[in-house]
């Protein structure tokens, strides 16, 4: 009886030993040190975001809208001094040429002398500087043969520079002959060469009767400009 009791004491004694071993373990491993383990395993967010594409790199790397590419295609052009070109300054290409009948402007008045003729007075275009190489201009009457005015040679300097207020002055006589034959017509045409395109038409101050009319070279001097026969 003895030895029965004293086993089991030994037993309890054991028994009473482990459940505080097992008490000592559980406090030992504390919820808030579990806690602690698993989030020291854990990636920080700090290493997170250093190993995620920075927002700021994205904006450095991509074109400017003010770059020289967009004010490359609305820049004008400039001349050899980096100013501006300037293409509306009236002046026409070709400085020097040959004047047509479109750059200049004419002026027609009836005259008295030598039994009545009309005087044109051309004058070049503003902005515009041309030459009258053809030393007698193509003057006609309507579109006939009949009608085209004969060069007499009178005054006559070749060439003539038109620019600015220079002038030159060229006489037209509608009549040469003493009959009563003739034509009536409220126009002239005048050109400063036979094939111009581009010939001008004046209007005559008055009804005129046209039968073989003559005409003057080009004169700087109007006094030159009045029509005769030699």
């Amino acid at each position: 009886m003895r030895s029965r009791l004293a086993t089991r004491s030994a037993r309890l004694a054991l028994a009473a030993a482990a459940v505080t071993a097992l008490a000592a373990t559980s406090t030992a491993c504390s919820p808030d040190d579990v806690a602690d383990t698993s989030s020291s395993s854990a990636p920080s967010a700090a290493s997170g975001e250093s190993d995620s594409p920075s927002t700021s790199g994205s904006s450095t790397s991509s074109p400017s809208t003010s770059g020289s590419g967009s004010s490359g295609s609305t820049s004008t052009p400039s001349d050899s001094n980096g100013k501006a070109a300037d293409s509306g300054d009236g002046e026409k290409s070709g400085y020097g040429q040959s004047c047509g009948t479109n750059d200049l402007d004419f002026t027609l008045t009836s005259e008295t002398q030598a039994g009545g003729y009309y005087l044109v007075t051309a004058k070049a275009k503003s902005g515009i500087t041309c030459y009258l190489d053809i030393n007698t201009p193509s003057v006609s009457f309507g579109s006939g043969a009949d009608g085209l005015a004969s060069p007499v040679g009178q005054g006559g300097e070749d060439p003539i520079k038109l620019t600015g207020s220079t002038v030159a002055y060229t006489g037209i006589s509608p009549k040469t002959t003493n009959s009563n034959a003739g034509k009536e017509f409220e126009n002239v045409i005048i050109a400063t060469t036979n094939d111009d395109p581009d010939p001008a038409e004046l209007k005559l101050p008055d009804t005129a009767t046209v039968d073989k009319p003559i005409v003057t070279n080009w004169a700087t001097n109007r006094a030159e400009a009045v029509p005769a026969i030699v």
